[in-house]
């Protein structure tokens, strides 16, 4: 009966008590000219609901993010990614020895490995471009109805608004969905994870009465990354993958969650053949905007992207509920950034009561 008792007690510590979950955050809409998007919901509310986390005796820190090395898995959307080591230096007169890298020209290290989209990553065009006339970019529309003229005026400009420094840092309470073990199996190229999967997931976790709450963070497990692989020996882990459907974000979307991270590399849902014009994109796009995900959540909604997120720990100890940090770095004018995630929260009471 002690034991019983041991077990309901602790595992009342699996998430916040009602009263922090009720705390107000800011609220939409914000005021003219904002490039924080749902990140403006950082503040009192969301620091109490992360403490919380952080101060549980069974409280365990996660890394979030894949190690990144020269034969990570890379982007076909970016530059070769090759760190070269330096010789060891010294400095004349002195005891002291130093080292450093460089990166190869075209290395593109913010949309490599675990990444985080700035607002300004993702523009978009009131018509469909039909591939044939040059593209119209000069009439590009970006979050908050920002022109190109006021993002990126010229090829060679870094973006002057809505660029990575904009954000601030991100501690909050976060959401592990576990689709992997609710779909019984890592999920396939092509496979949605739609609003109502993540309604069931939410109940089959025990998190219904709590659900998603303002200014959390939201990461799914689709289990994709299981197939991370460093050496990249398969070479396919960029070349499709499952994601969110469409639905699925504008469900987050009314949430107010402040940012979306996958076990992917690509949050949107990307079957084989897609990227090479051979297949379309997931049932549920909307006409013209193959990447969805990516148009809504951070084009419309406000919402930063998280892409190779590392979740299988987390997952493993059933953390569904924890405080998270995202710290991206303050690149002034840059499209994104390597990031690295942390969560710090407790699984379920039957670990804590073996303690």
């Amino acid at each position: 009966m002690r034991w019983l008792l041991l077990l309901v007690v602790l595992s009342a510590h699996a998430m916040e008590p009602e009263k922090l979950q009720r705390l107000k955050v800011p609220s939409p809409p914000w005021p003219q000219g904002d490039e924080r998007g749902m990140a403006n919901q950082i503040g009192p509310a969301t620091l109490q609901r992360c403490a919380w986390h952080m101060q549980q005796p069974g409280a365990k820190s996660y890394e979030l993010s894949q190690v990144r090395s020269n034969t990570m898995p890379l982007s076909p959307f970016a530059g070769q990614y090759a760190v070269k080591p330096e010789p060891s230096n010294t400095i004349p007169g002195s005891a002291h020895l130093f080292n450093m890298e460089t990166y190869n020209a075209g290395a593109q290290p913010a949309q490599q490995g675990t990444q985080m989209d700035a607002l300004g990553h993702f523009g978009y065009f009131r018509e469909p471009w039909d591939g044939k006339s040059p593209p119209p970019v000069e009439t590009a529309l970006y979050y908050g109805g920002f022109s190109q003229k006021d993002v990126k005026p010229t090829p060679d400009s870094p973006l002057l608004k809505l660029g990575i420094e904009k954000v601030p840092p991100i501690i909050t309470s976060a959401v592990l969905f576990d689709a992997r073990s609710y779909k019984k199996k890592a999920m396939e190229a092509g496979e949605l994870v739609t609003a109502a999967d993540l309604q069931g997931m939410l109940k089959a976790q025990g998190l219904e009465k709590r659900g998603v709450l303002p200014g959390d963070v939201v990461y799914v497990r689709t289990g994709w990354g299981d197939h991370w692989r460093d050496p990249d020996t398969e070479k396919f882990y960029y070349t499709k993958a499952p994601g969110l459907s469409y639905d699925a974000a504008q469900w987050l979307a009314q949430r107010r969650i402040v940012v979306i991270g996958l076990d992917t590399p690509f949050v949107d849902t990307v079957a084989e053949g897609m990227l090479a014009g051979k297949a379309g994109p997931a049932p549920g796009t909307p006409p013209g905007l193959p990447f969805a995900v990516h148009h809504h959540m951070l084009a419309q909604a406000g919402i930063h992207l998280i892409e190779n997120a590392k979740l299988d720990e987390m997952a493993a100890d059933r953390v569904w509920v924890a405080c998270t940090l995202i710290l991206p770095l303050r690149d002034k004018g840059a499209a994104g950034s390597a990031v690295r995630p942390v969560a710090i929260g407790m699984g379920p009471v039957t670990r804590a009561g073996r303690r």
